[in-house]
């Protein structure tokens, strides 16, 4: 399985700020068509993501997949890159936004219970950190690496001062803490249950009929803080549309006996694999894991 970290980001500042400029001062429509010849350069220039990217569509479309679903693929991940500057520019009128049981996360906020968001790179995270940001609709907190995608990360902040102090930082000194006191503050903390660094306790799960690895981190923090966890999946349907969708996984996770926790934290976070494949399978070229996710069993091509 590759090691995500330690991929080398893609893009430039100057090309960022082109994107921005033309987004903010001519519209989304014609900083569309700049993603066409960007999403044309990842495709012939990145032959790992495009390599990963077959890969993936093969195994989950149930048949080989071809250039254009490649192609497909990259352009519904610089879409969402674009549609970050309007979500955290407050200009989220122009995009087309459903909210699914809403009500899982509109209850707690007016309960003041805090509780855990748990998201993926399927889709869109920035609709859950453009709503962070709009702390009177949504208090939440991320959980996150603001290092990795450091260019990115900069010209979110440049976008929205508000997006730094929306984030608790993974490396800072004491994240666990800043957790336990968002949560006892009635804030929601959304983090992502996908990906792991080397070295944390990680654990082995079906995925899409086949062996992956996940971060046993999250639902461990869910046991200790014993806050409810709602999941959270923003899924890019087209033109300028998504769907957020909520999911209760537990109102409080438990691992009981010391002897059976292992067991207990792997049956959790399978229950999180699940659902991140039924909503990869609804909406395949959301994936935007560009990097060999599953232990290899060769079971898909190589090149």
């Amino acid at each position: 399985m590759g090691d995500w970290s330690t991929q080398r980001e893609r893009g430039s500042p100057a090309a960022l700020q082109l994107m921005r400029w033309v987004a903010l001062h001519l519209g989304r429509a014609p900083a569309r068509v700049l993603l066409y010849p960007i999403a044309l350069y990842f495709l012939v220039r990145a032959s790992g993501p495009r390599r990963e990217s077959r890969r993936f569509l093969t195994r989950v479309l149930g048949r080989p997949a071809g250039l254009a679903d490649v192609a497909r693929h990259i352009h519904s991940f610089a879409v969402t890159i674009l549609d970050r500057v309007f979500l955290l520019s407050g200009r989220r009128e122009e995009l087309d936004i459903g909210l699914h049981q809403q009500e899982l996360v509109d209850a707690r906020l007016s309960a003041g219970q805090g509780f855990l968001l748990l998201g993926s790179h399927l889709g869109s995270f920035e609709v859950l950190r453009a709503l962070a940001i709009d702390a009177v609709q949504m208090p939440i907190k991320i959980l996150m690496y603001p290092a990795h995608n450091r260019i990115i990360t900069d010209m979110l902040h440049a976008l929205n001062p508000e997006f730094a102090g929306s984030v608790i930082s993974l490396a800072g000194p004491h994240p666990l803490l800043a957790v336990k006191e968002s949560l006892d503050a009635g804030y929601g903390v959304g983090m992502l249950g996908d990906r792991y660094r080397e070295g944390e306790p990680t654990v082995a799960c079906d995925f899409l009929g086949a062996r992956a690895t996940f971060p046993a981190g999250p639902l461990s923090l869910a046991a200790v803080t014993g806050a409810p966890v709602i999941l959270f999946f923003g899924l890019y349907r087209g033109g300028n549309r998504y769907d957020v969708h909520f999911e209760l996984l537990a109102e409080r996770i438990s691992l009981g006996p010391r002897a059976q926790r292992d067991a207990a934290l792997k049956q959790w976070v399978q229950r999180y694999a699940d659902r991140l494949a039924h909503y990869t399978r609804e909406a395949p070229f959301n994936w935007f894991n560009f990097y060999d996710f599953w232990e290899d069993d060769g079971a898909t091509p190589r090149g």
